[in-house]
């Protein structure tokens, strides 16, 4: 179904296992990986058999960032009107538009276009060995890139993520889980398993359901006002109300067993 060479996609039922896929590099991000990120990810604004994204690193690393030595080479994307910049930073605007939920396991390195990898998922469960930083100001450029200002703050506050995108420091797994970066922390081999137990029970909930409280979620972060957060919900429980989907949960809910739910 997907023929990528920098990336891989395992389907199973209505879950993608997304993985980055150049682990002798650490999965640090090259051209043709960001071409195939932005072919995946703007595929999933209209693919209703996808639920759910996993999103791992092949090998010790997440997403080592840039690739720096191949920076330049074979280079002729058009992003927006800023080149490469714009053509990878698109890849984050698309990984928030789709409405599937994105689940990002985090071992070892995730630096850089990495953390901001993590940082555009929705839930982030991290291994004992992640270390995650805005690398970018380590490189003469400035810590406001791929969406990092925007995310980091909404996550763990301003004053961590003046910190960290100030300095280019790292974030352990411990003080990561503390500051509320990500939502847990095992070790590394038990990563898959604990995302699973995030797929199980995002996949017992209606199609519908799901990827509106995902569009829902990301429109309140940003809302105006009470009143602008509530209409939203207001809109989102109006066409959820009118599915067969909400009928079988609450008979379900009331014959205690566990609903059936066909997206309609």
């Amino acid at each position: 179904m997907y023929d990528y060479k920098t990336i891989s996609v395992e389907v199973r039922g209505g879950v993608h296992y997304l993985t980055l896929n150049r682990p002798d590099m650490l999965n640090a991000i090259n051209t043709e990986m960001v071409g195939e990120l932005s072919d995946y990810f703007g595929g999933l604004f209209h693919n209703r058999d996808c639920r759910i994204v996993v999103m791992k690193g092949a090998g010790r690393a997440f997403c080592a960032g840039l690739d720096i030595k191949a920076r330049g080479e074979n280079e002729t994307p058009f992003g927006g009107g800023f080149g490469f910049q714009g053509y990878l930073a698109d890849v984050y605007i698309k990984m928030r538009r789709c409405p599937q939920p994105i689940i990002s396991l985090v071992q070892g390195a995730a630096c850089g276009g990495g953390f901001a990898f993590a940082l555009a998922s929705d839930i982030r469960i991290g291994g004992e060995s992640m270390k995650m930083n805005a690398a970018f100001i380590k490189l003469g450029l400035s810590a406001c890139d791929m969406g990092v200002s925007y995310f980091l703050p909404r996550l763990v506050g301003v004053s961590i993520a003046s910190e960290l995108m100030m300095t280019g420091r790292f974030i352990h797994a411990d003080r990561a889980l503390a500051v509320g970066l990500v939502n847990q922390i095992v070790p590394d081999a038990e990563l898959d398993s604990a995302g699973e137990v995030f797929v199980e029970e995002m996949l017992a909930t209606s199609p519908m359901g799901l990827r509106l409280t995902k569009e829902g979620l990301n429109m309140a972060v940003d809302a105006a006002s009470l009143e602008a957060a509530m209409a939203i919900e207001n809109r989102n429980q109006v066409l959820c109300a009118g599915t067969e989907d909400v009928k079988e949960g609450m008979q379900a809910f009331i014959e205690k067993r566990k609903p059936v739910y066909k997206d309609a």
